[in-house]
């Protein structure tokens, strides 16, 4: 089997963290519209995120976190986005690289994208997630899919794109 110069499956990768980083100006620009709202998991360890200590300690290597109802401050670039959320009732930023990123997740229309499945040498997502003041961060059972994702909703997995 040829080896992949091209690299496509970094480009996939690359062009869905678009939509993201898209779905997250929109908001910044208009605020969320309609019932949609993010999950959005990240590495805590990632070079270039920037997290209160007390969550890094709290979650060593990954959280997730809710775009819904408490968040100020929202500003992307083409390479992250900072926003504030509320943590036992105190304004915390956090800096997040869209490279850290492990999945986005708008259960309003069921649309989910997972990222990093296939790299050597890490592991699958540990599930951990904050626990936020109401709509800062996500709860357990909101991770997990639903009836329609495991009939085939619009989560993608880019493992069916990589060769090994």
């Amino acid at each position: 089997m040829a080896q992949d110069l091209m690299q496509y499956g970094q480009m996939v990768e690359d062009s869905l963290r678009g939509v993201v980083r898209e779905a997250l100006q929109r908001t910044a620009t208009d605020g969320l519209l309609g019932e949609h709202h993010f999950y959005i998991g990240f590495k805590t360890q990632f070079p270039g995120v920037v997290i209160p200590n007390h969550l890094g300690l709290q979650y060593p290597e990954e959280m997730t976190i809710v775009i819904q109802h408490k968040f100020w401050g929202l500003e992307v670039s083409d390479d992250a986005f900072e926003i504030t959320l509320s943590f036992n009732g105190q304004g915390q930023h956090l800096f997040i690289p869209f490279l850290a990123m492990t999945s986005f997740l708008d259960p309003s229309v069921q649309f989910g994208l997972q990222f990093g499945q296939g790299e050597e040498g890490e592991s699958e997502s540990t599930g951990s997630e904050a626990q936020p003041d109401a709509g800062a961060l996500s709860d357990p059972e909101a991770e997990k899919p639903s009836k329609d994702d495991e009939k085939g909703g619009n989560v993608v997995t880019l493992d069916t794109f990589r060769k090994d």
